[in-house]
């Protein structure tokens, strides 16, 4: 969620020219590449504090460890986003990172299939 404020776009829907990452894809790749300033919403490009939101996106990222004990806790999290508390170690590859074939997503759109595989049967009791 602080990703999506800080870029001002949705994780689900992102597009990108140059990749087909999710954003959280995308953030994890301008954070390692250290073009994290990139990022952020032009909207608010020139508004903001940036060692702010430089740190809302290292925290983010850590929010979305694979591993629960790599990830800050909720009052932690709230300390951070407070100014208080210090981001202690750096993030690793999240655990969400996919890259979309958006071929495939825009073939399965088309098709007039239900959107899911599973098998349900509805029974409908009624009293005798």
């Amino acid at each position: 969620m602080v990703l999506e404020t800080v870029s001002g776009k949705r994780n689900r829907g992102f597009y990108h020219p140059n990749h087909h990452l999710n954003l959280l894809g995308h953030a994890w790749i301008l954070y390692k590449e250290g073009k994290a300033t990139e990022l952020i919403d032009a909207a608010i490009e020139n508004s903001c504090n940036l060692h702010e939101v430089l740190c809302s996106i290292h925290l983010g990222l850590l929010c979305v460890q694979h591993r629960p004990e790599d990830r800050p806790n909720m009052s932690t999290v709230v300390l951070m986003l407070g100014g208080e508390g210090a981001l202690t170690h750096q993030p690793k590859p999240p655990v969400f990172f996919t890259e979309r074939n958006l071929l495939e997503e825009e073939l399965s759109r088309s098709k007039n299939e239900p959107c899911s595989a599973n098998m349900v049967t509805l029974t409908q009791l009624e009293p005798r």
